[in-house]
């Protein structure tokens, strides 16, 4: 991938992508970049965390109900989205690889790589609710 021009606008959404581990909408981003950017509109953030996933600098997390999240974390690791309180938490394990050679043995093509989200209820969730 080429290199992306420098903006400094760009680099306050990496920053501030990188200073939290909520994994925040595009809305959410908006609302924080805006204090330090008075004049951006929703329409660049989004471009740009558009951009920034395009070119691996970001994740871009499609929680199946047609919100976006966003991670600065890009190296290998799993997320778990709450099916409760919707909040989308890091996990802490062991890497999965191993299931690109499971998915090749009976695949005709080549297996690259593969994404994975966890569904569950996280601890808070767990403490408001009484499961049985």
């Amino acid at each position: 991938m080429t290199n992306l021009k420098y903006s400094r606008q760009r680099e306050a959404i990496k920053e501030y992508l990188a200073s939290t581990t909520c994994h925040p909408t595009a809305d959410t981003v908006y609302m924080n970049i805006k204090k330090l950017y008075p004049n951006i509109s929703l329409g660049t953030v989004y471009r740009n965390l558009s951009l920034l996933a395009e070119h691996g600098e970001i994740i871009k997390i499609s929680c199946g109900d047609g919100s976006d999240r966003f991670d600065a974390n890009i190296g290998q690791h799993y997320h778990l989205i709450c099916s409760q309180c919707g909040e989308i938490i890091d996990l802490q394990m062991d890497s999965i690889d191993h299931i690109n050679a499971i998915a090749n043995a009976s695949f005709p093509g080549k297996i690259n790589g593969h994404t994975v989200y966890f569904y569950g209820t996280c601890e808070k969730c767990l403490k408001t609710e009484k499961y049985s």
